[in-house]
């Protein structure tokens, strides 16, 4: 069997949320349709798409939000506007920023605007961190929560002095929302709390949500039409954005609703941890529901494992692995949704103890 046929007959899942097969996806979508009325819109025109993007800038405290095909888009193209608002070209970014990691270079080679790194990778940024940077910046991006951290965030002081900071700058700050649903929760604020202060956020229609992608941009009603021009002359004029608002907005309330109940079972999973110090967990302790496990064996062996426990018992451990920093290890990252929310306490017990069982078998056979 392949891995999607694998992970398909496993009982105890522990990343994500329940994976729907395209025909589920799409009857679910029919059936939310017929029931709500929905019609195409075109070119953006239509009441579905228009009244959930007001929904998204009253949920974030904002004038007015715009859809776009995707994040990538949406955050190099609120970047650059801001940076000609003000007439630098400067962005200040975390080194782990999106932007850096995943973009393909695309501010750069684009002529987006151009970017300093600001901050250590390993922690969220603080005001000494901007302060550090003598250069006039035109904008600041930040994400909330780091991903490539563990989903850390910045202490709310600490948010609340950077917006000052940049304020005071005279800097656009732009927020990476694509995981700004599970920040909230982690922060224990409303949306609109969190994204008081930001010129721009960017949220993702897909990560935390199940949309089938897509992102909205928000912010002041006259940055998002300059915004949404940019997006039609880059090609994200797409003819019907429908699929992707009613993929999103069928499961929105119940997925913001349950973020604080994802986070909370995160602190379980974290605490039975614990007892299997052969599994290092990043953050200290978790900020949003997501965790970064270090394991002491190669990317190949955990594959193995992961195999091996999918095959024999029915526990689906990880998607995605990597090689991590020191040699013979690799990591990966569990984000917390419906299948560890719904799996028995005892199961998700039985399981890491599986796991660390085999970790341990992994490391001594390791030359």
């Amino acid at each position: 069997m392949n891995d999607t046929e694998l992970l398909r007959q496993c009982h105890t899942i522990f990343p994500g949320h329940r994976a729907r097969t395209p025909a589920e996806l799409f009857a679910a979508m029919a059936a939310w349709s017929e029931a709500h009325g929905v019609e195409h819109d075109v070119y953006g025109s239509g009441a579905l798409l228009q009244e959930f993007e007001a929904k998204i800038a009253r949920l974030l405290g904002k004038e007015a939000a715009v859809f776009c095909v995707s994040g990538t888009m949406a955050q190099v193209t609120a970047l650059r506007l801001a940076c000609q608002d003000r007439g630098r070209e400067l962005v200040a970014l975390h080194p782990t920023s999106h932007v850096f990691v995943h973009e393909r270079s695309n501010y750069q080679l684009l002529g987006h605007f151009k970017a300093l790194q600001a901050g250590e990778r390993y922690r969220p940024w603080t005001v000494a961190d901007l302060a550090a940077l003598p250069d006039r910046l035109g904008a600041v991006g930040i994400e909330l929560p780091l991903r490539e951290i563990g989903g850390q965030l910045p202490s709310w002081d600490e948010l609340e002095a950077l917006k000052a900071h940049c304020r005071e700058r005279g800097a656009h700050l732009h927020m990476d929302g694509a995981r700004l649903w599970e920040a909230a929760a982690g922060y224990g604020k409303p949306l609109h709390e969190v994204a008081a202060g930001f010129d721009s956020v960017y949220v993702s229609l897909y990560k935390g949500i199940g949309g089938l992608g897509g992102a909205m941009l928000a912010g002041s009603r006259e940055f998002v039409e300059r915004a949404a021009e940019w997006f039609r002359r880059q090609g994200g004029n797409l003819i019907h954005r429908s699929p992707y608002v009613v993929a999103a907005a069928m499961g929105f309330d119940a997925r913001l609703a349950a973020m604080p109940a994802c986070l909370e079972r995160t602190r379980f999973l974290y605490r039975e941890l614990s007892a299997y110090p052969i599994i290092r967990v990043n953050p200290a302790a978790p900020q949003v529901n997501m965790l970064h496990l270090h394991l002491p064996v190669t990317p190949e062996h955990a594959l193995a494992i992961r195999r091996e426990l999918a095959e024999r018992h029915g526990i689906w451990m990880f998607n995605r692995i990597a090689a991590a920093a020191l040699p013979g290890t690799s990591s990966f990252e569990l984000y917390v949704g419906d299948n560890l929310l719904n799996a028995p306490d005892e199961r998700v017990r039985e399981a890491l103890a599986l796991f660390a069982r085999a970790l341990a078998a992994g490391r001594q056979q390791a030359p």
